[in-house]
């Protein structure tokens, strides 16, 4: 660089301008100046080039010291790491929150990388101060976003299970969510062998996925939810992330036909067993028609229809009821009646349930699983509703694979 010598041009012009003097001397009366205005502009030419450069250099090494956030940021995604950079390598890196507590680190074998290594915090303000090698030093300060709420989600099935060839992907949010899209992307749902399948919300804090058809027994499927700095909308952002896992297990179909009172269950295309019915007294609590998912299943239950809106004066009921396999949120069970047996099979005098046998309920606890399909037809109670919470698959997919992710906007 041409700083690292200044006196090099003064120097040249000086040795010129004694020699000019010697010959002015024998032309002429009188002395000579020791310098011209030509060498003061060029001592101050040197001074400003050699400022410059340092100047430039101070600003090149300002430059090397990097920060992947910037100073004065708001709302920085507290999921994800924060990193100062350096190739002249860093000599002291401090990242503290507004209580002056030190995040956990980790600092590159080259030391020319610095991250934060540990998840920040909602509605926090952090200060990093670092040093490289070179000598440079920056402050910088960010915040995180302020999160009203922060929500929490619970998944289904549980991890580890097997299910039926029916189970839908639950994903329940702790708060409402009104950018459902945003959720939706944090969803990841990985299938083997691939599978099309699709979301829908049921209500603003539940979605849905779920194939066009039935699962193929074996399937394998994993569920992640990359929850955490997500924001929802509404001031909630996401809570800790969350997975789940399960398999696919064999095709066990249950039809109930309201014209035969029968129920035939079908274990991979086979008929296990047909087994007589009362369902829904006909014109008052006729059992819906569609498809159902098993859901909950206990070996005692006391069924009490005040929690579904009838009254107990109204008809309603208080029961201990024994082997109750869930078939709808709206309270529709498959159990054990022993006070119907004389209707099994010829009339039908149930609040709506499949009353069978006890030990017929039994059997059939011991051989469905949750996700397993029950199909009931040929009654006059319309159709249970896609949104009761085990009746997703009365949804077409031309419907359900639309979505409604702006329902609610």
């Amino acid at each position: 660089m041409h700083s690292l010598f200044p006196s090099a041009r003064p120097a040249v012009l000086l040795s010129s301008l004694i020699a000019t003097a010697s010959l002015l001397t024998a032309c002429t009366i009188g002395g000579v100046e020791n310098s011209s205005p030509a060498d003061s502009h060029s001592e101050a030419d040197a001074q400003v080039s050699a400022a410059a450069d340092a100047s430039a250099s101070a600003a090149a090494k300002a430059k090397q010291l990097q920060f992947s956030v910037k100073d004065g940021a708001s709302d920085v995604d507290p999921s994800e790491p924060v990193e100062v950079t350096s190739p002249a390598g860093l000599k002291s890196v401090t990242m503290t929150n507004e209580a002056g507590k030190v995040v956990e680190d980790e600092l590159s074998s080259d030391s020319t990388t610095w991250k934060s290594a540990e998840v920040l915090g909602y509605n926090r303000t952090y200060t990093i101060d670092a040093t490289d090698k070179d000598g440079t030093h920056k402050t910088i300060t960010f915040t995180t976003p302020q999160a009203a709420a922060v929500s929490e989600v619970a998944l289904s099935p549980l991890p580890d299970s097997e299910v039926g060839v029916g189970q839908v992907i639950g994903v329940r949010f702790g708060n409402y969510v009104t950018d459902r899209k945003a959720a939706e992307k944090a969803i990841t749902v990985k299938t083997e062998p691939a599978v099309e399948g699709a979301f829908y919300w049921v209500n603003n804090q539940e979605v849905r996925w779920r194939p066009q058809n039935y699962w193929e027994p074996g399937t394998k499927v994993t569920v992640d939810v990359d929850l955490y700095g997500r924001n929802l909308g509404g001031g909630v952002y996401g809570g800790e992330d969350a997975s789940t896992n399960f398999t696919i297990g064999d095709r066990v179909i249950t039809l109930v036909d309201n014209n035969t009172k029968m129920m035939s269950v079908f274990k991979n295309g086979e008929v296990l067993r047909r087994i007589p019915v009362s369902m829904g007294r006909d014109g008052q609590w006729d059992t819906p028609n569609g498809a159902y998912i098993i859901g909950d299943q206990y070996p005692s239950l006391t069924m009490d229809s005040t929690t579904f809106g009838l009254a107990l004066d109204a008809g309603g009921y208080k029961t201990d009821v024994q082997w109750a396999t869930q078939m709808s949120y709206s309270g529709i069970y498959v159990h054990a009646a022993p006070w119907a047996v004389g209707a099994m099979g010829s009339y039908n005098q149930s609040h709506g349930c499949i009353n069978v046998t006890t030990e017929a309920a039994q059997w059939f606890q011991n051989t469905v699983k949750r996700g397993d399909i029950v199909r009931v037809s040929n009654t006059g109670g319309g159709v249970l509703s896609p949104l009761d919470g085990l009746g997703d698959w009365n949804m077409d997919w031309e419907t359900w694979s639309a979505g409604n992710a702006t329902a609610n906007q």
